[in-house]
């Protein structure tokens, strides 16, 4: 071997060694890491208050969850040349264009199907490949969260007797039966699936229904009933997203909206009232949900998508289609003050805004009114933390080998002047801090991320009703 040939396999050999003991040392630092911040949230866990059994009213309506790997729907389709975002679908067309336009921004979108022949043939496509079976809807999930939690729960929905037989003890049910559950059609993707050559830039899923029943809230009225002597401690309010687009008959909706707005509006000092956020899109039903609902609301969930859409509507007047899936933790901090300065006041009537909790990919923020009700803020992000990785990974033993953080050594309060940098802590990895001239407490968990999305759908509300049950 000539001597200049020696020379470049002696560095090729040295540079395959740094190399690896460079990615070696790396994985060691951020296995460390993961370590740390996992033994410091169950330690956190660990201290959570036992014996506790608040008493929570959930709304509204429940469904039946057909999961299935979007891969099998789209494997024999051509990605669209002109992939847009449809107010509702009217055939198969729109779909593909519709799920492209979302899947390729990794966003998560939920809408009816026009056709219940055409969603029937969909879901008859869907049960003749690998799929599964879930109890689903907003309020049975974050119910049979709630319930799991401790809390005694009364739940707003129609369903069937078998429906009824599955959900957890604890949980008791006002609204009325019908003789089918209705089914909703989740179309589930994993970070770097590909679709004709186009990569999801995370895991998320996509929601098509045909759902004639659940957009009605037809279990108000049984609700306001019941909800005099079961005296709840928390009325959470969600599933309104159903209302998008559904073809309702004039001033159907608002009346419906009015009924809720008078339900939130009867709840007693004692009663703290949350609205759960969803893919809206529909501009004047948000602009009716931020008329009638929000402002009614103590505390506000959503996620990275639904907090820049409220953000938008609230400031600008418009809907934002689509965010960043991992947006900076400095402008999200900055959305949550503008929202809360927006709402925290008392202006007539309306529940002054105590809480906002964002639950991202990345971390979970939640702000908190100084001296309100709320308590526990550290466990309560700590929990929907650890929630979320059991959640998607479906397995209540949470490992590291199975997670990863996305989140960086630091982070910014604020994108705004008056800013400051807040390191990484391994010691204590939620950091939490107060802010005087709001008068507010934040604390941000970073996410034990799964590696492995087994389930998305469902994710934010078991996410939103942990860290809720921690604060009662």
């Amino acid at each position: 071997m000539e001597p200049g040939a020696k020379l470049a396999s002696a560095v090729i050999l040295l540079v395959s060694i740094l190399t690896y003991w460079y990615k070696s040392n790396v994985d060691d630092v951020l296995n460390d890491r993961l370590k740390n911040v996992l033994e410091s949230f169950l330690d956190v866990e660990a201290k959570q208050q036992s014996g506790y059994s608040p008493r929570v009213a959930v709304g509204y309506g429940a469904c039946m969850d057909l999961f299935i790997n979007a891969k099998y729907m789209v494997e024999n389709e051509t990605f669209p040349a002109s992939p847009q975002n449809y107010l509702q679908i009217d055939n198969k067309q729109e779909l593909m264009e519709m799920f492209a336009y979302f899947f390729q921004h990794g966003a998560a979108a939920e809408r009816f199907m026009s056709s219940d022949e055409g969603f029937e043939e969909i879901v008859d496509m869907a049960t003749k490949t690998d799929h599964y079976w879930a109890q689903g809807g907003n309020a049975p999930v974050m119910a049979s969260r709630f319930a799991k939690e401790g809390a005694k729960v009364l739940l707003a929905a129609k369903m069937t007797d078998d429906y009824k037989k599955k959900l957890p003890a604890g949980v008791e049910v006002v609204g009325g039966h019908v003789g089918k559950d209705d089914v909703h059609l989740i179309w589930e993707y994993k970070a770097g699936e590909t679709w004709d050559g186009v990569s999801a830039p995370r895991a998320n899923r996509f929601i098509i229904h045909s759902d004639l029943n659940n957009p009605r809230m037809e279990s108000v009225e049984s609700f306001s009933e019941r909800l005099p002597s079961f005296q709840p401690q928390l009325l959470v309010v969600s599933g309104l997203q159903m209302m998008d687009n559904f073809p309702f008959k004039e001033g159907e909706r608002l009346a419906r909206i009015g009924a809720i707005h008078q339900q939130m509006q009867d709840m007693g000092p004692d009663t703290r009232v949350h609205f759960e956020m969803a893919s809206f899109v529909d501009v004047s039903l948000l602009e009716d949900l931020t008329q009638h609902i929000v402002p009614y609301a103590d505390s506000l969930g959503m996620n990275e998508q639904e907090l820049p859409n409220l953000h938008s509507l609230l400031t600008e007047g418009k809907v934002t289609e689509v965010a960043n899936s991992n947006p900076r933790i400095a402008v999200v901090l900055d959305q949550m003050r503008d929202i809360y300065k927006l709402l925290s006041s008392d202006t007539g009537g309306n529940r002054p805004l105590t809480r906002i909790h964002l639950h991202t990919l990345a971390y979970q923020a939640i702000l908190i009114k100084k001296g309100s009700a709320w308590k526990n803020n550290n466990l309560a992000a700590v929990k929907a933390s650890l929630t979320a990785n059991r959640w998607v990974c479906a397995n209540k033993e949470i490992s590291v080998d199975k997670s990863f953080l996305i989140m960086d050594d630091s982070f910014a309060t604020s994108s705004r002047e008056g800013g400051r940098r807040v390191p990484f802590d391994k010691s204590n990895p939620t950091a939490c801090w107060e802010e005087e001239d709001l008068g507010v407490s934040i604390c941000l968990a970073p996410m034990l991320v799964c590696k492995e999305a087994v389930q998305t759908a469902g994710g934010g509300d078991n996410i939103s009703a942990a860290g809720l049950a921690m604060q009662i």
